[in-house]
Parts: structure tokens; sequence; C-alpha cells
């Protein structure tokens, strides 16, 4: 498989372990906050398992700047899901447009000019 396959997917599941580590615990107000804070640490464990090895891989093809790129599209990708389905939250039209410029910035960092 591709190296650049691999780095995406590997981005791409370590950015579900990361949401679910800084915004799962929204959905257990009632919980202790260094219980939220332990568990998430736990999940963000998960997430560094997947997030470091895609990275070290990743700068083989990609620049430094285009690895923080995708990174960014994915949470963004990976959050406007988790924020409807889990967290139960609109997503609005301002939202799809805040996402489209960042799509376009994406657009010039991986443009070759």
């Amino acid at each position: 498989m591709p190296v650049s396959i691999v780095t995406i997917a590997l981005l791409a599941a370590s950015n579900v372990f990361m949401t679910f580590a800084w915004y799962g615990h929204l959905r257990f107000k009632g919980a202790s906050l260094a219980l939220v804070i332990l568990v998430s640490w736990g999940i963000a464990f998960f997430e560094y398992c997947l997030q470091v090895p895609a990275n070290r891989w990743g700068s083989a093809v990609f620049s430094a700047a285009q690895l923080k790129t995708i990174q960014e599209v994915l949470t963004l990708s990976v959050f406007a899901v988790f924020s409807v389905t889990y967290l139960r939250e609109p997503f609005t039209w301002n939202y799809l447009v805040g996402f489209a410029f960042i799509a376009m910035g994406a657009f010039f960092i991986f443009h070759k000019w």
C-alpha cells in the first residue's frame, strides 16, 4: 500500500481517538474533572500510537506543512461528523463556509506553483 495512503489512514484513525479524548467527555458533565482528564489521557495514548508513525512515515512523501494540512482537514472532517452524531449538535451553513475556506487553504498548500 502506498505510504501516502497509509499516512492518511493512520491520521484519520488518530483523529477519531483525539476527538473523543478532547470532546467525548462533554456528554458526561457530571463526571469529575480529574476522571475525565485521566480517561482523556488514556484515549490520547492510542491517538499518539497512530499519529507519530503516520507523521514519521508520511514525512517521506509529504512536507511538514502538508502533513499538518492533512491533519487539520481530517480533524475538521472527523469533528463535523462527531459533533452531529455524538454530541447531537447542528451543522450550520457558517460551519460549511468556514470549512470551504480551509479547503481552499489546503489547495494552496498542495498546489505546485
